[in-house]
């Protein structure tokens, strides 16, 4: 067989023992490179290192796109709006999509167009590097929207 060396240097055709051999001696991994060559190539090499390294190359990170809620109320002041819409962009700019729920409780539910106003200014705010996906998800006690990053 055609044996390589852990620096990557061609030893020439020698014995499969002798090359068994040269492996234990430097504590390394004997392993058949090119099975279908002739003659067969060997390499010497550290061969968990070397799965480490392939199962590296195929593995990529990915990011879990998820669904993140800001709650507001229409009494909510102007200043902690504009908080909530700084949270938002940090959340679409990581790629995450936003539910903002629009919370009413008692008397608030007949006045829903404050509501859907303060909707649409956070909308508007953020239109630079987000689109709604949703608009205007509601039942009796909240109205909401999707955010997507662009």
């Amino acid at each position: 067989m055609r044996l390589i060396d852990e620096n990557g240097v061609q030893v020439g055709l020698i014995s499969r023992d002798e090359a068994i051999v040269k492996a234990k001696s430097v504590e390394l991994d004997l392993v058949e490179v090119a099975p279908d060559a002739n003659p067969p190539v060997c390499r010497i090499m550290n061969y968990g290192k070397f799965k480490y390294k392939q199962k590296k190359k195929t593995h990529q990170k990915q990011h879990v796109v998820q669904l993140k809620e800001l709650r507001i109320r229409p009494k909510t002041s102007e200043h902690d709006i504009q908080t909530k819409i700084k949270q938002a962009r940090k959340f679409l700019e990581k790629k995450d999509r936003v539910l903002i729920n629009m919370m009413f409780k008692g008397r608030e539910r007949v006045h829903s167009e404050l509501g859907d106003g303060i909707l649409k200014v956070i909308a508007a705010a953020l239109e630079d590097i987000a689109k709604v996906e949703k608009d205007r998800i509601s039942d009796e006690r909240r109205m909401g929207m999707i955010l997507a990053p662009k």
